[in-house]
């Protein structure tokens, strides 16, 4: 059988092990801090209630499931979250069915989401878009323009490489899907060390993984882990770092 709600994913990143994926969901909230095993995760919705498999993630904020059939579809850890609950869908399923491929769209920050929202006959948006562009390119040199983009652009590798960086800081910043703020932290002189390529500052989530290697400001450190172009809520810092592995300690 075949599924007509699913958002696929492009790409995305599947978890190596079952203690990556563990550690994943307890970020999500999906598990229990002191949780040492997966558990059974359904999809409700659509009139349905499907076993599904969580088996990556697009970002911090998109997970891949997959049903019995292999399909794979994009949903946001915190939906996903509620679908356990066991009074989920007693409301009725008219208005869970209608909004459902609505909402999560949204909530997904994916390329199908980008697509699915770009196919709606949205006339007014894209003029607003048009109008604006031409208003900047009469106001602003073209030369300046181009100066621009190719500050900002960066070609980042789609899989995972080894860097280098120092830990500049450690913070929180808000989460509006769970009560409590998430823990990160942020590092300068980012560096992806083959073939070498300088990033400047980036971030990521304080792990588990990171707290066992009791990191401190100023320390150097290399890792393995993929770089993507996402911001930090509330800080200039435009770069993620997913999942660091192998991190060591470099001596100064």
């Amino acid at each position: 059988m075949t599924y007509t709600f699913i958002i696929q994913p492009s790409t995305y990143n599947a978890f190596e092990n079952e203690a990556e994926l563990i550690e994943k969901c307890k970020e999500w909230g999906l598990l229990s801090d002191k949780a040492a095993k997966m558990k059974a995760f359904f999809y409700k919705g659509n009139g349905m209630n499907l076993a599904c498999t969580i088996v990556g993630f697009v970002d911090n904020v998109t997970a891949v499931i997959e049903f019995d059939n292999k399909q794979q579809h994009c949903i946001h850890p915190s939906y996903l979250k509620e679908m356990q609950a066991a009074n989920y869908g007693s409301k009725p399923s008219v208005s869970a069915d209608e909004e459902e491929p609505q909402i999560e769209p949204t909530k997904v920050d994916t390329p199908e989401a980008a697509e699915l929202k770009a196919e709606q006959p949205t006339v007014k948006e894209p003029k607003a878009k048009e109008l604006i562009v031409d208003i900047s390119e009469a106001s602003e040199p073209p030369k300046s323009k181009v100066k621009k983009e190719k500050k900002q652009k960066l070609q980042l590798p789609e899989e995972k490489v080894k860097l280098s960086a120092i830990v500049k800081e450690f913070t929180t910043v808000p989460n509006h899907f769970s009560d409590n703020d998430d823990e990160v932290v942020i590092y300068e002189a980012v560096t992806i060390i083959e073939p070498e390529t300088e990033i400047g500052e980036a971030w990521s989530s304080h792990s588990a993984t990171l707290k066992k290697n009791e990191l401190a400001i100023g320390d150097k450190i290399t890792f393995e882990a993929k770089i993507v172009a996402k911001k930090l809520t509330k800080y200039p810092v435009p770069y993620k770092i997913n999942n660091p592995a192998k991190i060591q300690k470099v001596d100064s």
